[in-house]
């Protein structure tokens, strides 16, 4: 059987995502490009622990470059990433359409408007993108809701704007390490869903995308 993507090699690996069989070449190629691969796909998750095996960081290509964060700010500021990163996996439960590219450029965007915040100044970059402006806002409510519940806790202080800019700069800068640039790429997006225990946000399902 010849494989459907180049019409030239032998179709010997199945591809869960097209619901047929494609050579490993082509497998390789489109992964995450023109194949929206499943992120239970044994061949996708194969090539994530290769390219994180190979991972190097350059801290000057991250986000937010002059932000360096130590070891404890994860452990400091635990509550709220989880809800963060909560609020990113219902979303992306709601929308299949979601990327990693996307996660990045709201939580980016939304971290720059508290930079400013915390500045003084109360200024909002618009998005663009509809998908990218919907998640902006569906963080900005999952911050209202935790603001709201730690208020009314007792003996807590309040959450600072400068405390949510620092946690959206660390998780952006997160996902552009991740992230592995593909336009279907949800490398990102599975790493946060790992710590969730509702199957929803862990499992993506197969989506057939012929090139």
């Amino acid at each position: 059987m010849t494989c459907p993507i180049c019409n030239k090699r032998k179709a010997k690996r199945w591809c869960p995502a097209r619901a047929e069989s494609i050579c490993s070449i082509c497998c390789g190629e489109q992964r995450e490009i023109t194949i929206d691969c499943p992120s239970d796909c044994e061949h996708l998750k194969a090539s994530r622990e290769n390219d994180y095996s190979r991972l190097v960081v350059d801290p000057e290509t991250l986000p937010f470059k002059e932000t360096k964060f130590g070891r404890e700010f994860a452990r400091s500021y635990g509550p709220l990433l989880a809800a963060l990163d909560y609020a990113v996996c219902a979303f992306a439960a709601e929308h299949r359409a979601l990327v990693d590219t996307d996660v990045l450029a709201a939580l980016r965007t939304l971290a720059e408007t508290y930079q400013t915040q915390t500045s003084g100044i109360i200024y909002e970059k618009p998005i663009d993108y509809a998908l990218q402006r919907d998640l902006y806002g569906a963080l900005k409510a999952a911050i209202t809701e935790f603001r709201a519940k730690l208020e009314q806790q007792a003996g807590v202080g309040a959450l600072r704007d400068s405390e949510v800019r620092d946690a959206l700069i660390f998780l952006a800068q997160l996902a552009a390490v991740y992230q592995n640039g593909r336009p279907k790429g949800r490398a990102y997006l599975d790493l946060i869903r790992a710590q969730f225990p509702n199957e929803k946000f862990r499992k993506a399902e197969s989506s057939i995308v012929l090139p």
